[in-house]
Parts: C-alpha cells; structure tokens; sequence
C-alpha cells in the first residue's frame, strides 16, 4: 500500500514527484502530498487523489530540486489533509513520507509525550519523524546516524524517505518489509516504491534489502546495513524497459487489462509451449526439476486473486499429476505452524511480488528448508530476489487494482507447471498430454473470440446494477472462478457477492434466493454439467434469476435461465480460462451503471504490502 517518491537532482522536484505520484496512485489514493526544500520546508497535502494535489500546486512557485512526495493508503487515521503524508516533527524542520505501520507507535509517542513533544495527527509516521528529530537534538549526531538509531528502536513495517531542513542536500531512505528501490541517473536520483515509474529516467537501479538505508548527500550515495555497517551498493539494469503506463483508446486501464489478456497469455507461453514438438519447456526452474517432478504436496500460498488462481490450479494439479495440493492463505499460513516436509514444493503466487504476507509465509517456509517457487509478473520484486527460482507471468503492467490479466497469466503458468509435472511423472497418457498442449496453445484465440462476443452483458448489468445480492456458483475448477467473479464484483461495485459450490447451495445459501436474488452459475459442459443444471432448476424453482455462463451450442441451460452468455468449448481444466472473462466484463459493466470508479475502488490498493 501506498506509494512513495523522492528525488534529488537538476530536475524542478515538485514537477518530477507529482508525475510519479500520478504514476503511483495505484497503490494508495486516499490522499496526497509533497514536501520540498527551497531554504525552507514547503509541505503540500491534500485528502483525496492526486489531481486534487496537482491543483493545489499548480498556482504555487517553487522552485527546488530535492523533495519526497506520497499517495495513501490510510492504516493509522482517517484519510484528511492533517494525516495526509509527508508528515513533519514538531520544529517543522524535518518531513517523512512512510509506507508500512510502526507497531509499537504508542509507546513511542508516550515516551515522546512525556519529554513535550505534540501531534498533530493521528498517524504512526509522525511519530517516527518525532523520534528521529528527539535522537538528533538530544545526541547532536547527524541526520543519518539520528535516522539508524530510531530505526533500530522500532518494530513492523516501513519503507520511508526523510529530508531536513538542516540538510538542505541529503535525502535518506530505509526499509523493512516495504519495496524500495533507487533510481541512478545522470547526476540524478530518484527513490521509489516501484520502479516503473522511473522508467523513463534511468534504467540503473539499486534494490534495497530489508533493515537496509541509503543516504544520498551531495551528490554522493552510501548504502548501509544498520546492524552490521557498509554495504557494497549493487546496481542493475531496470528489467521494465522504457514504457509508458497509459489506458490507449480505452475508457479505464481495467477495461485495457482485460482486452490485452489474449496477448498477455500468448507471451506467458511464448517459449515454453512448444506446440509441433509437444513439449513444455521451463528453464527457470530446470536446476530443481527433480524435487519439482517427484514433490510429495505442493502447497500453494498467496491472497485475494492470486489465492483464487492457485485454488484453480489444485483442481488441475490433482487431475493431471495426482499430487496433493493445499493451498492457504498466506495471512493464516504465516501465523501457524505449517506441517511441511522436505520432499514438499511450495508456490508462492503474487502479482506485485511484493504481498507483505506472501513474502512472510514464503520466509516461514524456507526457513523449514522447503523448496519456494515464485510465481509473480513484476521482475526483480522482493519475492523474485527472494524465492529459490521460479517462473514470471509476463503480463505486463497492471494498474487497474482489481486484478484480471493477473488471474488468468497465473493460472497459464501453474496449467504450464502442471503439464511439465504431469508428463514427467508419467501420470497421464502421451495422447492426453497432446491434447492438452494443442488445446492451450488455442486458449488466446478463443479469449479474444470471447471478448469480442459479449454485447448482452451490458444489457445483463443495467438489469442488475442495483442488486444487494448476488450469489455465484460453479462445481470443480469453476468453483473457484465463481469465487472470483464474486470478488470482482464486490471490489468494483460495492454490491454483496458470495462464491459458493454450488453442491451446498442447499445447506444454505438457498435460503435467499427469491426473485430479487441474481445467481450466476458456471455451467460448461463437462463431467458436472448434469448436476449444475438441477442446481439451475433448484434456482428458477424459487425464482431466482439466473445469469449462466456455457458452452458455445448449449441448449439445455439457454431454456432455463434468463440471460446467457457463451465461451468456446476446450479441454475442462482450461475453461476457467474463459469462463472468467465474462464474470470479469460483469463486474466492470455493472460498477459503471452504478457510477463507481473501476480503476481505484474505495478502500483498495493494488499492492498490499503491509499486514
């Protein structure tokens, strides 16, 4: 959550870090602001998005070149323009941008209170700023050394940047848990939560390690583990490229997502399915390909559409290479005491790569001496440098926060996975694995064939845009994607969704179905087509109305259901592949009829790295 930037150099800095901003406020926009120095601190805040910021800055003068700059997430205090960041101790002389959540905050502002000091808002942030300026005037050491020495007395999370009055060419950056990464231009600096924004600047960058600080003072870096002393500063080419995140000619970036996801899936294939030579080829984990292939479990861990791919993904695990699958959520698994063996796999799953609890249930594990794949889009994120090996998803950026190219390159790199297993464990007959390749190597066509055979779902959406309610069912690998249509229609819509199996529909969630109750069902053919077509008449029985998603031709469920909505047949473990395209375009369809911002929903961010 929440987006940081700093900059030092010859650029004008507010203009630089207002542009990152705008870049960055997928990860947090309930407010917004800059602090620059010109001879004097000037702050800049703002509740709300970071046009609202941008407009208060626009009339102003500044004229700068070093300044910190943050878009929010609110964790401690209500998003308004007192805890909006950067936050600044009592003097006023020094300001912190802060992504992350300092755990023991009331002990220190006890302790701080007890000595005068006051606050202004009700954030963890201003309490560390407030400690490091105490340490710097009670110890008269340096900026740094003021800086290490609260760091070491706090505990949680933080990736923060601090600039001083008193320090008119020093900009300070420090982590734990939370990204950071810094930008080396030519004669300039940039400090980031994500690196793409700084694409377009420099493609040199440091990746900091956790409890790690950086000082940048005139002009010169210095890069220090703030238990054990200096360390060696290790640049690397920014594997992004230089691109620029824009929507193209389409209305939202969520709406782009989803028409690129043909694409998308094709490159994630590219290279490692090789359809006239029937073979699945995966380099990047070729140096554990023994423990991979003869796994006893493979557990899977992840959160919100990672864990929803991943519970896809057991299905087909299971079928293909008749390996037990578990998959956890990675905020539970974290805080137990896993049994895990060491003849074990587990996959860690995360967009960002950066998912604060992922990347401590994956530390949980290695620390058991179990093998952790990575499965993640962004290259270089903390759980890429982290995991053993492991496989990207190559989708390209996503900004809009509710995941949905995300899901789908997932659940082809864990289908790819599982193919890879399953042939070398000779679970499956040669035949059958051809099939599988030649109907995976088909999938990006039939997306595109499906994205651009959808017109009914807007009729779908004005007739139920002002539902409460609405349930969704699948058996097998679509109960899943009934859980995920479910939650991209909660986080886009605000509507009630609930994701069930549709076998226990009848110990419960039958109950409130009535004539104002939508129920979508995942219906394609296969081997539980028969038995979701009674659950189907069990719905229309009591009046529901019933929004189903089937196989191209399908007769039997088009004369029971009220609305229909077609995907190409494919081999069973591929359809959720298409079938939660349309359950996708729903929820976009029905949270615009209600006026909703698709992109930045209330309440979300894209990135979790915080607990």
């Amino acid at each position: 959550m929440c987006g940081i930037i700093g900059y030092i150099g010859h650029r004008e800095s507010a203009t630089t870090i207002i542009k990152g901003l705008k870049d960055l406020e997928y990860r947090g926009y309930d407010s917004a602001g800059i602090a620059v120095l010109n001879g004097k601190m000037q702050v800049y805040k703002k509740a709300g998005k970071v046009n609202a910021l941008a407009s208060a800055v626009h009339n102003e003068t500044i004229n700068s070149h070093i300044g910190i700059g943050h878009t929010r997430w609110a964790t401690h205090g209500v998003p308004n323009d007192i805890n909006a960041h950067p936050q600044l101790s009592m003097s006023g002389k020094l300001a912190i941008v802060h992504n992350g959540i300092i755990e023991n905050y009331y002990s220190l502002k006890q302790h701080l209170s007890s000595k005068g000091y006051t606050f202004q808002s009700e954030t963890d942030t201003e309490v560390l700023i407030n400690l490091i300026e105490d340490i710097q005037v009670s110890t008269a050491c340096t900026l740094s050394e003021a800086v290490r020495s609260a760091l070491l007395q706090v505990d949680g999370a933080y990736a923060i940047l601090i600039i001083s009055e008193d320090y008119p060419k020093t900009l300070i950056a420090a982590r734990r848990g939370s990204p950071i990464a810094v930008g080396i231009g030519e004669g300039e600096y940039f400090i980031v939560s994500d690196p793409h924004v700084i694409a377009t600047y420099t493609e040199q960058v440091c990746y900091l390690q956790d409890d790690e600080m950086v000082t940048i003072q005139d002009g010169e870096i210095t890069l220090q583990n703030m238990h054990t002393g200096p360390v060696t500063l290790h640049i690397e080419n920014l594997s992004l490229g230089r691109y620029v995140v824009g929507k193209g000619d389409y209305d939202h970036f969520m709406l782009k997502e989803i028409f690129e996801q043909p694409h998308a899936i094709a490159t994630c294939m590219r290279g490692r399915l090789d359809v006239s030579k029937t073979i699945i080829n995966l380099p990047s984990i070729e140096q554990y390909a023994s423990q991979v292939i003869h796994a006893s479990k493979i557990t899977i861990i992840a959160c919100g559409t990672s864990l929803l791919a991943g519970m896809v993904a057991k299905y087909i695990f299971e079928e293909l290479c008749r390996i037990p699958v578990q998959v956890e959520y990675a905020s539970e698994f974290r805080y137990r005491n896993p049994i895990i063996k060491r003849d074990d796999i587990i996959l860690a799953i995360s967009q960002s790569g950066e998912t604060a609890d992922t990347l401590a249930a994956m530390q949980l594990a290695q620390e058991q001496g179990v093998l952790v794949l990575g499965i993640c889009n962004v290259i270089s994120s903390s759980l890429a440098r982290a995991t053993q090996a492991g496989i990207y998803t190559h989708a390209g950026p996503e900004i809009g926060v509710a995941s949905t190219k995300a899901f789908t390159t997932q659940l082809t790199v864990l289908v790819l996975l599982a193919l890879y297993i399953a042939k070398n464990r000779n679970t499956i007959p040669e035949t059958t694995f051809k099939n599988l390749v030649q109907a995976l190597a088909e999938i990006p066509t039939q997306i595109k064939a499906v994205l651009q055979s959808t017109e009914n779902l807007q009729e779908i959406a004005l007739a139920f845009h002002e539902a409460t309610n609405v349930l969704y069912l699948g058996r097998g690998a679509n109960y899943p994607v009934a859980l995920e249509g479910a939650l991209k229609l909660k986080e886009l819509s605000y509507i009630h969704a609930e994701g069930y199996p549709a076998g226990e529909m009848k110990h419960g969630p039958i109950a409130l179905i009535d004539n104002n109750m939508p129920v979508v069902c995942i219906a394609t053919q296969g081997k539980h087509y028969q038995k979701m077509l009674t659950n189907i008449q069990e719905v229309k029985a009591r009046k529901g109305k019933v929004i189903a998603i089937v196989t191209a031709g399908d007769q039997q469920v088009r004369s029971l259901a009220d609305y229909i909505i077609e995907v190409p047949a494919t081999q069973e473990a591929f359809v959720p592949l298409l079938a939660v395209l349309p359950l996708q375009l729903l929820a976009y369809h029905i949270a615009l009829a209600k006026g909703c911002d698709v992109d930045q929903p209330r309440n979300l961010a894209k990135s979790v790295t915080v607990e």
